[in-house]
């Protein structure tokens, strides 16, 4: 018999006042009572209860055990209550990673969107550009960008599917003239982006012929993540790789067209990993169905501004 039911044993007879009735009350017999209370005198090598044959009552040390009982009895319930809840009621912290665009453009927005309508969940946050290991870092779940996933053992949903597409500055292409092929990359300044998901060896279009490879232009420029990317474009520094939630405000303002306009980089999807698809609790749960229903119109309203945006033209 586990401490925790011994304690109940040991209460039931402290406030029922007998053997008998704390029997009754925890559905068992007197001997079953009995043994649980000497067990646990025993284990404690102290005498909780004095018993005569007419009457019982506790010791000094029974008396302060009793009070403890209560007490971690009623932590132990209330433990088991929220825990149990955890299933129903989304509360609670979330430890989530991104990958640096996709949080920056879309996860926030989603967070802040999400806490409208559940704001006892608290987020925090992790933007980096690699796969982390969940149960290692700790993280409730993981939104990636990826071509395949590893075989992890963790559960993956995909929210969506996206890509990257080749932008530059007005004043870089005055200035340098416009390439109308890929092979003509080779002729400008391309600036590279690292530690992400696209290949680093070469850059592979999909364009009105198929798919066309080319080895990764000569770079005056590289730097880790997309958005640091943008800035670098803005300031005309040369032609480079922008994922679609990273262009967007740029075609939008101007500030960037975009080039090669009937090609784009491989798509993406859009995946959020998540160790279990056992026991999830509430916050977890509700969190992916949002992404699921919220996510998918982000992009679809990015692609829109994408494909109406200003290229960059020869005339």
């Amino acid at each position: 018999m586990d401490v925790f039911q011994t304690m109940r044993f040991f209460m039931a007879v402290a406030q029922s006042g007998s053997f008998t009735a704390a029997a009754d009350l925890m559905d068992t017999t007197t001997t079953n009572v009995s043994k649980a209370v000497s067990s646990l005198e025993s284990r404690l090598q102290t005498r909780l209860i004095n018993r005569t044959t007419r009457r019982l009552a506790l010791t000094e040390a029974g008396t302060r055990y009793l009070l403890r009982c209560e007490r971690i009895l009623e932590e132990l319930r209330e433990a088991e209550e929220e825990a149990g809840t955890a299933q129903t009621n989304p509360v609670g912290r979330l430890k989530i990673h991104a990958m640096s665009a996709i949080g920056i453009h879309y996860v926030i927005d989603a967070i802040a969107q999400y806490r409208e309508r559940h704001p006892s969940v608290l987020f925090d946050l992790t933007l980096t550009n690699r796969l982390p290991d969940l149960l290692e870092e700790g993280f409730d779940m993981s939104i990636v960008l990826a071509r395949d996933l590893p075989d992890s053992g963790f559960v993956a949903q995909r929210l969506g599917i996206t890509y990257s597409i080749l932008c530059a500055s007005p004043a870089y292409l005055k200035k340098r003239g416009i390439p109308d092929t890929p092979a003509s990359l080779r002729e400008h300044d391309c600036l590279r982006i690292v530690n992400t998901p696209m290949p680093t060896e070469h850059w592979v279009f999909e364009g009105p012929q198929g798919t066309e490879t080319i080895s990764t232009p000569a770079s005056p420029f590289q730097i880790n993540t997309a958005d640091a990317m943008t800035v670098a474009l803005t300031h005309g520094m040369g032609i480079g790789i922008q994922p679609v939630a990273s262009a967007v405000a740029g075609l939008k303002s101007g500030a960037l067209v975009r080039v090669l306009p009937h090609y784009q980089f491989e798509e993406l999807g859009l995946f959020a990993i998540y160790p279990s698809r056992k026991f999830v609790d509430a916050k977890i749960k509700t969190w992916l169905e949002f992404l699921k229903d919220y996510i998918p119109g982000l992009l679809a309203a990015d692609e829109k501004i994408v494909c109406s945006s200003k290229n960059a033209k020869t005339t």
